[in-house]
């Protein structure tokens, strides 16, 4: 009895499987080729050719989807609201201090953590220029 079949179906479930589970393409590319190998093992087509061409669909699948992705998906960097403190001032609400790893400032009447761009400490109501932001903290100049 011609198994594969039965094991190209298995290919499928796995597949379905693993993208319901996921929430990224994982397996989509798969399933079309199982499907087409599914019907080629149920002409008695050799195991040899099956397996090769589940492969080639595969990866054609995979490359026309990545050309179709690169097109649609935007590159390069996303201003964020974030971005747009950077040349505001900030009042100085907490001293800053490097060495000490503390300080605030307030921008747009938010509060955000603050450094100092070059080292010096900066007191309690001092006006700073913000020139850049590294991970959730601004990084300040007098």
């Amino acid at each position: 009895m011609n198994y594969m079949p039965f094991f190209w179906i298995a290919v499928i479930v796995i597949s379905i499987f693993a993208e319901v589970n996921t929430a990224a393409l994982v397996s989509i590319w798969f399933m079309p080729s199982a499907v087409v190998a599914t019907v080629l093992a149920f002409f008695n087509v050799p195991i040899l050719v099956q397996v090769l061409v589940f492969v080639i669909l595969s990866a054609l699948f995979i490359i026309f989807s990545k050309t179709i992705f690169a097109k649609t998906h935007r590159k390069g960097h996303t201003p964020t609201n974030a971005d747009t403190v950077i040349g505001e001032q900030a009042v100085v609400t907490e001293q800053v201090c490097n060495i000490e790893n503390r300080g605030l400032v307030k921008v747009r009447g938010q509060l955000w953590s603050a450094r100092s761009a070059d080292g010096t400490v900066l007191e309690p109501g001092e006006i700073v220029s913000v020139i850049s932001i590294e991970g959730v903290k601004l990084i300040c100049r007098k």
